[in-house]
């Protein structure tokens, strides 16, 4: 699988700063007592005053993989080795998913102190309950089990069956316990029901109980069809709309307003939900299938914190004027080609005055994760 370069092109400098820099989120910027790593660019990072936390970045620990093998077939979602990696399925994946020893050497290469593991597609969504279960707890085990031989280096978030809410509590309550498991990671769709179901409620209930936050990744749009087929538009433009269908699902269903301890990030800058914020509070104003709203979306768009994978810095920068740069977090989507293969690069073609740079780069992610 290529990594691509998605490093930004340098654009006139503009300080954005939205909200203020809260005293706590700086005061966490130098945290973390990370011992210096053999790389030049993690050294660097350091002396710069940022130790680099990536918030999204995809792990498949060996023993989940395993039980892919043995029991993944029958749905479509067998794991077999490779030469250069393995195959989940039809989708080969590099062996740096996998191996932790490539990905350090690729961390301390780009200047990152901290991955914050999580699962991707195919997720666990598709699996009957008992073994989306035991996926679940085999992917914990393991993303805990990579902070314990690397505590400075790697923390988890949790994956869950939420096939069956029941389990999925149990197993959060579980995986909570376990070292280094610092939030959770869900998918923003489950067997096609959006969040704002009410048989999650018990769950996103439970997850603000414990403190913990919530990081989305797309999944699947509803009704594509053959459109989307072509020209990898499944992901080009599939991802950054299913981001933005889960964050109205969770506006509009009243998920933040019942859950006002929760916190919420959403991937790739917020896919689309920036650009149309002021088209959904409009509808706000017209439509009265939005009329129940006590406030405007645009409202809540701090509710949410935000990775820098937009790809633009243009973008980025109109992401930062809309949410305020104290939301926003380094993200990569390690290892993917359409992720980022050098992501500091990208924060500083943003042209961030050193705390807004460091607030992305570390801040926001240590507070939010407790590091």
């Amino acid at each position: 699988m290529h990594m691509q370069d998605c490093g930004g092109h340098g654009l006139p400098r503009r300080r954005i700063i939205q909200g203020g820099l809260a005293a706590a989120a700086v005061g966490t910027l130098g945290a973390g007592g990370a011992a210096a790593a053999p790389g030049a660019a993690l050294a660097a990072a350091g002396e710069a005053g940022a130790r680099a936390i990536d918030i999204h970045a995809h792990y498949y620990p060996q023993a989940f993989l395993d039980i892919l093998g043995e029991a993944g077939k029958p749905y479509g979602f067998d794991h077999r080795a490779a030469l250069d990696g393995f195959f989940i399925g039809s989708q080969h994946y590099e062996a740096k998913f996998t191996d932790l020893a490539l990905r350090l050497a690729d961390m301390d290469q780009r200047g990152v102190e901290v991955h914050a593991l999580s699962l991707t597609a195919p997720m666990l969504y598709w699996a009957p309950p008992e073994l989306s279960e035991r996926l679940a707890r085999a992917w914990n085990d393991g993303a805990s089990a990579a902070h314990q031989a690397h505590p400075r280096r790697f923390v988890g978030l949790a994956t869950l069956p939420m096939g069956d809410p029941d389990r999925a509590i149990g197993e959060l309550d579980r995986a909570a316990k376990l070292p280094g498991i610092r939030g959770v990671y869900l998918g923003t769709n489950i067997e096609d029901r959006d969040l704002d179901d009410p048989r999650f409620l018990p769950v996103f209930a439970r997850i603000e109980a414990l403190g913990l936050p919530v990081f989305l990744h797309p999944l699947k749009t509803l009704d594509r069809g053959d459109r989307m087929k072509p020209f990898y538009l499944s992901n080009v433009i599939g991802n950054p709309l299913d981001t933005a269908i889960a964050c109205a699902h969770l506006i509009f269903g009243g998920v933040m307003d019942r859950f006002p301890g929760l916190d919420i990030c959403l991937p790739h800058a917020g896919g689309v939900v920036p650009i149309l914020i002021g088209r959904w509070d409009h509808a706000a104003e017209v439509r009265r299938e939005l009329a129940h709203l006590k406030r405007p979306p645009s409202a809540y768009l701090r509710r949410f914190t935000y990775d820098t994978v937009a790809h633009s810095a243009k973008i980025m920068k109109f992401v930062i004027a809309e949410v305020g740069i104290d939301r926003i977090m380094l993200g990569s989507d390690y290892c993917f080609d359409m992720g980022y293969a050098h992501p500091i690069e990208v924060v500083d073609a943003l042209g961030l005055d050193d705390a807004e740079r460091r607030l992305v780069l570390r801040g926001t992610a240590a507070k939010l994760l407790k590091l």
